[in-house]
């Protein structure tokens, strides 16, 4: 599939009067088409059926290089797989989109790609520890949305504890960081993590809690209210 089809497809997906409300939730200032998120499922979903792993690298990277909106989304679903046979072209092209991140839905769709790539050879946590050291906002706050599997296991194997604890260090040293969307990232896999390690979470609200912003402090902690200091 070449990108004038691919173009073609979501042009033809355009809900009148859609883009400019989809501008406006989302703050663009680049080309927003007008596209329902179902619809791009539908699209990037029939498009990984038909393609080869480079075939989708390419076209992925081709759709993100025109800089539409609906288009990077699609760029990312396209790569959203948990099983894909020789990743390595995958990741790549996925960590080198990582300093145009601007926006948090094109982040985060791209961060849920990168999670399957992460999860599938967790030796990639070495490069993304080093975006925590990065002054792009965007990039240090990816390197907490990409790794939110690690705070979502049950049953934790020793080396993923091992994981989880490197993650949560990068949240700590994220802590005096005033920026909303680092405060909100920190609170995000907090509060994931609290559904499956309560303690753990606990115990870096005690330790970090107070140094947090009152908003994020709060969301992290949002299903720990309810239970007893003991339970968990």
């Amino acid at each position: 599939m070449t990108l004038e089809d691919a173009l073609e497809q979501l042009n033809a997906e355009i809900e009148p009067g859609r883009a400019e409300q989809m501008a406006a939730y989302h703050k663009q200032t680049r080309r927003v088409l007008g596209i329902s998120n179902p619809a791009l499922n539908d699209l990037t979903k029939g498009w990984r059926k038909t393609l080869a792993v480079e075939e989708l690298v390419a076209l992925a990277a081709d759709l993100w290089g025109t800089d539409i909106f609906e288009a990077r989304l699609a760029a990312s679903k396209l790569l959203t797989q948990a099983r894909i046979k020789g990743d390595e072209p995958v990741w790549q092209l996925l960590a080198s989109w990582v300093p145009d991140f601007d926006s948090w839905a094109i982040a985060d769709h791209a961060c849920m790609a990168a999670q399957k790539r992460l999860v599938a050879d967790p030796s990639r946590l070495d490069e993304v520890e080093a975006w925590t050291q990065s002054d792009h906002m965007w990039t240090r706050r990816a390197a907490l949305v990409a790794t939110l599997p690690w705070a979502k296991l049950n049953n934790i194997k020793p080396e993923d504890q091992l994981r989880r604890s490197r993650i949560l260090g990068w949240a700590a040293a994220y802590v005096p960081d005033r920026d909303w969307f680092i405060q909100k990232a920190v609170a995000w896999w907090l509060r994931d993590l609290s559904k499956h390690d309560a303690e753990a979470t606990r115990a870096f609200l005690a330790e970090h809690g107070d140094a947090m912003k009152p908003f994020a402090r709060k969301e992290a902690g949002k299903y720990l209210k309810n239970e007893s200091p003991d339970e968990g």
